[in-house]
């Protein structure tokens, strides 16, 4: 995955984080999946979080999901970034891609775009004992809390719509496009990328404003101290 370098724009410089295909975890996928690498994204999101070059992220979502513990981590790192940070879905956010959707601090989906919510899954051999259902209970207990804490929807709602019996084929869960989104409040908005841009600039302002005032308030009481000392 090439470096990514912020867009440079006067009213913010935005970092670009795309999460495309499927989300690669501890095992590396066959050479014919297009996947998204965490330890290459890792690295990247802290280098933007430090750099003073970066004001804002938009990460940008069309992934079928993947493994839960990388999409986790590259989720939890996007929810404590440190500045602004918009989402987008176009195309698909599905399993994984939910937290990774909630996980910033304003989401958007596309009209056409859609969202597949169900219980976290294992592939290969499993054991048959109480411990392994209990290890699948805490694995979801974890994407449940982190969805239910970055977004407006209810961990009881949440779980009906993972649990639902009538929306899949051979399968549960609940497949949710573009206004079902929002209207469920796993989403914020409806729009595309001029309405996230406008979303991250507004708040890229606000956000430099914040700043802006907090450092002309620390200036001020150190006048005011240095002042005191003198006299």
């Amino acid at each position: 995955m090439p470096s990514m370098q912020p867009v440079r724009n006067p009213r913010g410089n935005v970092q670009f984080l795309s999460i495309i295909g499927q989300v690669e975890g501890h095992l590396i996928l066959p050479p014919a999946n297009k996947s998204t690498k965490y330890e290459h994204v890792i690295p990247q999101l802290f280098m933007a979080a430090e750099s003073p070059d970066v004001d804002g992220m938009l990460v940008l979502l069309n992934t079928v999901g993947g493994d839960v513990e990388a999409g986790l981590a590259i989720a939890e790192l996007i929810s404590h970034f440190g500045k602004p940070t918009v989402s987008l879905v176009i195309g698909g956010g599905h399993s994984i891609g939910v937290p990774l959707a909630v996980s910033a601090d304003y989401s958007f989906i596309a009209p056409s775009a859609t969202m597949t919510l169900h219980p976290v899954r294992l592939n290969g051999t499993v054991i048959g004992a109480p411990q392994t259902y209990e290890y699948f209970h805490k694995m979801q207990e974890r994407v449940d809390d982190f969805i239910a804490s970055n977004s407006k929807i209810t961990k009881e709602n949440l779980r009906a719509l993972m649990l639902d019996t009538s929306k899949l084929v051979l399968d549960v869960g609940t497949i949710l496009i573009g206004e079902e989104a929002v209207a469920q409040m796993l989403i914020d908005e409806v729009g595309g990328l001029f309405e996230a841009m406008e979303k991250l600039y507004d708040m890229i302002r606000i956000n430099r404003e914040k700043m802006d005032s907090e450092k002309t308030d620390s200036e001020k009481a150190d006048s005011e101290k240095t002042n005191s000392e003198k006299a």
